[in-house]
């Protein structure tokens, strides 16, 4: 059977979702709804049928899928009833406002016998492929820190992004993306607790910049950093182990991973700063330092659809499970709540 898509809100991410899964064997896309005229004729001159109501969409039975790529505060009730129409369900990021909506979304795909995913496609982003490869490999020694990071200048959310009641904000529109693949990387029970800050830099409704600290059950800790206007990007990913330094710069294969030369002769230097000596950090020369290249990673981001059609076809079990996005979802809820307090949050169930 595979995926026959319907997709509601044919926006930014609605055409994109037109454009590329349509490339995937076994995935059509039949057409597409939209509250504004204009993207629904904007869909027909693309080659794919435009609904001018939800209502004939969800009762066109040319469509076994249903896409929802509409603001965040949208979600709930369009799943809801996507599902309740007989459709599987596949739902943009951040999937709800809060697990209290997520839970009604959950339940009525269980009821009606449908399959129900988010489409958290940053997994399959290449820099998070190689640090998981990295991590995997165990080649940087006893990992004690992972930083991950975005910054942007600026400065800039666009459109109901950066309005408080369509679920705007930093934390649901790219933490949720980094937050899921740290879970997914690195254990969803491993996660112990939370400190978080947030900051309304540049955008007045929402926060535009926040900064995570977890604690690991296993004893690591991770960073998380992104802000909007920040004019002197740092590397998307460092990772410190007690053998080596990995280091990923951006989205790409562009970085590093430095260890020592084991057979280089080194002696202690001093040096001076303006005020005053100091041994501890003194650099350490470039003759024993060894750089090596990042591993070669194949990142698809098209297995995603393929997944779900499989899913749906009864041959996988999805990739991106509702459990996955509800574990994602309180841990965003507990930095918020930590971001208001000013206090640790605990993770622990």
């Amino acid at each position: 059977m595979g995926i026959q898509l319907g997709i509601i809100g044919y926006g930014g991410m609605g055409g994109f979702h037109h454009r590329n899964a349509s490339r995937i064997e076994g995935v059509q896309v039949i057409g597409a709804y939209d509250t504004d005229p204009v993207r629904v004729h904007a869909a027909e001159k693309n080659g794919i049928k435009g609904f001018s109501t939800l209502e004939e969409l969800l009762s066109c039975d040319e469509i076994n899928t249903v896409l929802v790529a509409v603001p965040n505060d949208k979600h709930m009730e369009l799943c809801v009833e996507a599902a309740n129409a007989g459709k599987h369900v596949i739902c943009e990021k951040p999937v709800a406002m809060n697990v209290r909506e997520l839970d009604q979304m959950i339940a009525a795909a269980g009821r009606n016998g449908k399959i129900f995913t988010v489409h958290q496609n940053r997994r399959w982003d290449k820099d998070f492929r190689i640090v998981k490869k990295i991590l995997d490999s165990g080649e940087l020694g006893k990992v004690y820190s992972i930083q991950s990071r975005l910054h942007g200048s600026g400065g800039v959310m666009f459109g109901w992004r950066g309005e408080k009641k369509h679920g705007g904000g930093m934390l649901y529109d790219w933490g949720v993306h980094f937050i899921d693949q740290l879970m997914w990387m690195l254990g969803y029970n491993n996660f112990k607790s939370v400190f978080c800050k947030t900051y309304h830099v540049k955008t007045t409704e929402v926060e535009d910049y926040f900064f995570l600290v977890f604690d690991l059950e296993d004893g690591r800790h991770v960073q998380v950093e992104i802000g909007t206007f920040v004019l002197k990007e740092l590397p998307r990913w460092v990772l410190l182990g007690d053998e080596a330094t990995a280091y990923v710069n951006d989205f790409s294969r562009n970085g590093g991973i430095i260890r020592l030369d084991s057979t280089a002769e080194t002696k202690s230097e001093i040096i001076m700063t303006s005020a005053g000596p100091t041994r501890t950090f003194a650099p350490r020369p470039d003759n024993v330092k060894l750089e090596s290249e990042l591993p070669e990673v194949q990142a698809d981001w098209s297995e995603y659809y393929k997944n779900v059609r499989d899913a749906i076809d009864g041959k996988a079990e999805l990739i991106v499970q509702p459990w996955q996005v509800r574990k994602v979802l309180k841990v965003i809820e507990a930095a918020f709540q930590s971001a208001e307090t000013g206090n640790l949050v605990s993770l622990r169930d």
